[in-house]
Parts: C-alpha cells; structure tokens; sequence
C-alpha cells in the first residue's frame, strides 16, 4: 500500500495563526481540512509537502451566510452543509443538484468547498459552479486580504492564484433575483469524477435572457466556464434554437483530451447536450414554469 512521505503537522486556532504557520514553513507547506484531495495525492507521491496546517479548528471559516446582496461560503464549509443550505437553494438550486452527485457521503461530511476549489482538479463541481456564477474568492494573508474573481482564481489544472502563505478563506456569489439555476452531469459511477458536467444560470426578464453564466467541468472549458456560450444567448430570447446555439458555443469553445472516460468527440457532445438540458431547466425555472 502506497503512503505519504513524511511531514510535520500543525493545528491552527486563527486565521492568523495558519498564515503565521504557512509563512514560516515556505512553499512546502500546505493547508488540510476534509484531505480528500490532497491525501490521495501524497499517497501517491505527487505531492510531498513538508508542513501540513490543520485548518479545522478555525470556526470563522464555516458557514453560509447572506452579506447585503451576496451570499458568503466559508471555505471549510463541508459539503453536506451546501447540500442541506437553505439559502444555497433558494437562490441557486444547482448546488444541491451538484451535491447530490459528489462523492459519497462520507466524503461529503469532511470535504470542503475550499478544499474542492483549491485542489482545482479539471473536473471539478464546483468550480464549474463557482465560474459560472461568477463568485469572488477572498484570499487572506499577513497583510490582510485580497478578493480574485472565481473566473480567474484557477490558472491552470491543480494550480491556482493563491500563494505561499495564503488561505482562501470564503467565496462569495451575487444574488441575482429572477434567476433559474440547473446542473447536469455524466459519470460512469454514482460519485465518480464527471465525464462531463455543466452548471448554468440563467435571468429572463420581458421575455428576453439579461444574464446568464455556464460552467463546465472535464472538458477543458478555460477557467471552468464558457463566455462564447453566455454571449451566444444574453439579450436574446431563450428560444429553442438559441438555447441549442448558445450550447454550441459552449461546446466549440471547451478543449477536452480524450482519456478512460471516453473520446474528445464524446465529450464535445457531452459539452452541448448537457449544457442545453442545464439551459432549458433553468429557463424554466426563471420563468417561474
């Protein structure tokens, strides 16, 4: 069985007491919460870092709250607790569609959106949902903090804008009243990393789209989302046929590689059909259908 190097680990009681912890170890040190991410890393040897700094104990960085017209994710909140977010739902109810699909429950017990986001696997949930809604990351360090739109928080796979001696600690999502919210995913087991997901949302007010945002995951979208698709339908009606065009674009504007979960051709078409089925389910619930 496979194990991790070894490394020295260290409880944080504060925010300032993690960055203190990550400042003094260098960029060999890294945050822990859930590990769901980056335990099977280590075991496997792809990443050995020196210094672990539990985050757990910090209270500040737990909870969903509404901040005039945001909504502010701590980033140790578990996974079950998006899932069972009223606020969540009520505003945009593709996260616990989301949710429903990550994982198991085990995991969703101790795995972190903040985890989930820094770990920034290619196919991930939620940051797919975090482009395509167009959230702020906070970024805390020794000198205070610092916000970074979640477009372009992920700079590339597993690699991400916050530095050595930083910790992301909430991601906040405007509330946009009117607006439906839908996800759609294809995995080859209950759980398992998407083939292909898309997370949308879409306003329609006086018949016409006014805003809207898609996200991708698994399909190599830049920075987890589609703009050629979002342009493809705002100001548009959100008819059929410029549903399945804006779904195009979507599709024509991901980069997937083919791989054990299927071929490039596939996946494109995953791309499409997923985001024009997470389109019209969020039209409608725009629409109050």
């Amino acid at each position: 069985m496979q194990t991790p190097a070894p490394v020295e680990y260290a409880k944080a009681s504060s925010i300032a007491e993690a960055i203190s912890l990550l400042e003094q170890n260098g960029d060999e040190s890294r945050v822990i919460a859930g590990g769901y991410s980056l335990l099977p890393m280590m075991k496997l040897r792809l990443a050995r870092p020196d210094m672990l700094v539990d985050i757990n104990g910090i209270a500040e960085l737990s909870g969903i709250r509404i901040e005039g017209n945001e909504i502010v994710v701590g980033a140790l909140t578990r996974h079950s607790e998006i899932l069972s977010s009223a606020i969540l739902f009520e505003h945009y109810p593709l996260f616990r569609q989301a949710e429903h699909v990550i994982a198991d429950p085990i995991v969703r017990v101790r795995g972190t959106i903040g985890g989930s986001m820094c770990q920034a696997d290619p196919a991930a949930d939620l940051s797919a949902i975090g482009s395509a809604l167009r959230g702020t990351a906070v970024i805390a360090n020794s000198g205070g903090t610092r916000t970074v739109p979640m477009r372009e928080f992920h700079t590339g796979p597993y690699d991400t804008v916050v530095a050595a001696g930083e910790i992301l600690t909430e991601v906040r999502f405007p509330i946009r009243p009117g607006a439906g919210s839908a996800y759609e995913k294809v995995e080859r087991r209950a759980g398992d990393w998407a083939v292909a997901s898309a997370g949308v949302f879409v306003v329609v007010s006086g018949g016409i789209v006014t805003d809207a945002g898609i996200g991708l995951t698994a399909v190599g979208a830049d920075h987890y989302c589609s703009p050629e698709g979002e342009a493809a339908l705002i100001g548009k009606a959100p008819t059929e046929d410029n549903l399945a065009a804006a779904a195009k674009a979507a599709s024509d504007s991901s980069n997937p590689y083919a791989d054990q979960r299927g071929p490039v051709d596939y996946k494109r078409h995953l791309a499409s059909e997923l985001t024009l089925r997470a389109l019209r389910r969020a039209v409608n619930a725009s629409q109050g259908a």
